[in-house]
C-alpha cells in the first residue's frame, strides 16, 4: 500500500484496471452495487423521516413554553362522580378558582396563572357557519402561549375589565368565515350575542390542551374554528354551567377552568413545581379530573424516542447495507474464479500477494464507492419527493450523506478483504494451469 502512495503513476494504473473490469461487466456491476445503492438511501431517508417527525414533534411542545406548566380539565367517566352528582342533573369537574389561588399562594417561583374557558358551539358570518370553539382568555393568552398575532391585536385588559363584545380569530375560522374579505372589524354571531373582530392569530400547532370542554371532553385540532373573547365577557354572557340537549336528554356541565397554564419564573425549577402542583390537585380532587402537562418533559421524553427511533431505523437500513455487501462478497468471489489465469500471470511475472490484495480492494471499494454516491443521490431525493407529495416534515442532516457514503465505503472494503485474501493466496503454478 505504500508503494502505490509513493507513486501515483502506479495507483492510477491500479485504479484504472479496476475501472476498466467494472466496466467490462457494468451490467453485473450495476445488479451487484444495487444493494448497496438502497441501503444507503435508505440510511439517509430514514433518518430525515425520522428527524422531521421529531423536529417537528419537539417544536409544537417547545411552542407551548419550555417555562409553562399546563392544566387542564377532565370530564371523568360516567359513573366515577360523587353520590350527590349522580343523583343530580349538573356534573361538575375539574380545576377551580381554590386550586389557582392555592397555587398562586403556596408554590414558589411562580410568574403569572392565566386560566381559560372554553364553550363549543356554531359560529355565524350572516349565513356562513362553522363549528368551533369559543376560548374566554386574558389579554395575555398570546404571549403565555408563544402565538403570534398575524393582522390586527389582541384584546387590551381596558376590553377586559369592561366585559366588551370583542374577540379574536384564528386563521381556520377566518378563512372559513370570510374565504373573501378581511375579518377586522366585521361581526360574528354565536348564539345571540355579536362580537367585534379585532384581529386574527395564528393557529395553535398540534394538539391544544383542555382534553374537558363543553363538548364532552373532546380535545381541539389545529385546524378546528376558534375565537377569543375576554375571560370577563364569556364568564357574563355564559355562566359557569354550560347547557346541552341531546336527543331527547338534557344534561348540564360545571366547570370553572377548562384551562390554566402557569409561568414558572426559573425553567430549572419546571419539574419541582410541576410535582408540588400535582400534589396540590390529589388533595383538592378525589376524582381524577385533571392532569399537569409540562413541555419540558414532553420535550425530554421526545427526545429519548428521536434517539430510539433513529437506533430502529438505523439498524433496520444497515441490514440493506449489510446485504449489499453479502451481494459484493459474492460477486467479487465469482470474479477471482473467472480470473484465476490473470491472477496466475500476474504472480509469474512478480506481482507480490499484497498487489493482488489490492487491487481487488481497489475493485471492491470503487464498486462499493460508485453505489454509495447513487444511494446518497436517491437518498436525498426521496425526503424531497416525501415532503413534497406527503406532506411529511422531513430534516437531511449533513452528516447523513456523508456517514452513509463512509459506510458504504467501509462496507466495501469489509466484504471485500475476503475474496481479496483468497485471490492473493493463490500458487502461481496452479493458477496458470486454470482453465
Amino acid at each position: 500500500m505504500l508503494r502505490l502512495l509513493a507513486s501515483p503513476g502506479l495507483l492510477w494504473r491500479t485504479v484504472s484496471l479496476g475501472l476498466k473490469s467494472i466496466w467490462l461487466n457494468r451490467l453485473r456491476s450495476l445488479l451487484t452495487a444495487l444493494g448497496v445503492i438502497f441501503g444507503v438511501a435508505s440510511v439517509i431517508a430514514m433518518l430525515a423521516i425520522g428527524e422531521g417527525a421529531s423536529h417537528e414533534a419537539q417544536e409544537q411542545i417547545r411552542r407551548l413554553g419550555s417555562q409553562n406548566i399546563i392544566l387542564e380539565s377532565i370530564r371523568p367517566p360516567d359513573g366515577q362522580g360523587s353520590a350527590a352528582e349522580s343523583r343530580s342533573l349538573v356534573i361538575s369537574y375539574g380545576i377551580t378558582l381554590r386550586d389557582v389561588q392555592q397555587i398562586r399562594q403556596t408554590v414558589p417561583g411562580i410568574e403569572m396563572v392565566v386560566p381559560s374557558r372554553f364553550v363549543a358551539e356554531n359560529i355565524w358570518n350572516f349565513d356562513r357557519s362553522v363549528d368551533g370553539r369559543i376560548v374566554g382568555a386574558l389579554p395575555i393568552y398570546p404571549q403565555t402561549r408563544n402565538r403570534k398575532m398575524l393582522r390586527g391585536r389582541f384584546f387590551t385588559d381596558m376590553e377586559m375589565e369592561s366585559k366588551l363584545p370583542v374577540c379574536v380569530v384564528n386563521e381556520h375560522a377566518a378563512a372559513k368565515l370570510f374565504p373573501l374579505s378581511s375579518p377586522e372589524g366585521k361581526a360574528l354571531r354565536v348564539k345571540g350575542f355579536y362580537y367585534k373582530v379585532l384581529g386574527v392569530i395564528e393557529n395553535e400547532q398540534g394538539r391544544i390542551a383542555a382534553a374537558g370542554d363543553s363538548s364532552g371532553g373532546n380535545s381541539a385540532t389545529a385546524a378546528d374554528a376558534q375565537i377569543y373573547i375576554p375571560y370577563s365577557t364569556l364568564m357574563d354572557q355564559f355562566g359557569e354551567t354550560f347547557f346541552r340537549y341531546r336527543s331527547g336528554s338534557f344534561e348540564a356541565e360545571k366547570v370553572e377552568f377548562h384551562e390554566a397554564v402557569i409561568r414558572v419564573a426559573d425553567v430549572k425549577a419546571v419539574e419541582g413545581r410541576a410535582d408540588a402542583i400535582r400534589q396540590i390537585l390529589r388533595s383538592n380532587h378525589p376524582k381524577e379530573d385533571w392532569r399537569v402537562v409540562v413541555p419540558v418533559e414532553l420535550l425530554r421524553q421526545a427526545e429519548r424516542t428521536k434517539r430510539i427511533f433513529s437506533i430502529v431505523l438505523g439498524s433496520i437500513a444497515a441490514i440493506s447495507l449489510i446485504v449489499g455487501g453479502i451481494g459484493i462478497m459474492n460477486i467479487m468471489l465469482a470474479s477471482v474464479t473467472e480470473r484465476t489465469r490473470e491472477i496466475g500471470i500476474r504472480r509469474a511475472m512478480g506481482a507480490r500477494q499484497s498487489d493482488i490484495v489490492i487491487q481487488f480492494l481497489i475493485e471492491t471499494v470503487l464498486l462499493s464507492g460508485a453505489g454509495g454516491l447513487m444511494g446518497v443521490a436517491l437518498g436525498v431525493l426521496i425526503p424531497v419527493l416525501v415532503e413534497r407529495f406527503a406532506g411529511v416534515t422531513t430534516v437531511v442532516k449533513f452528516w447523513s450523506p456523508v456517514l452513509a457514503f463512509l459506510i458504504s465505503v467501509v462496507t466495501g472494503i469489509a466484504f471485500g478483504i475476503y475474496p481479496a485474501r483468497r485471490a492473493a493466496r493463490m500458487k502461481p503454478v496452479e493458477a496458470l494451469r486454470h482453465e
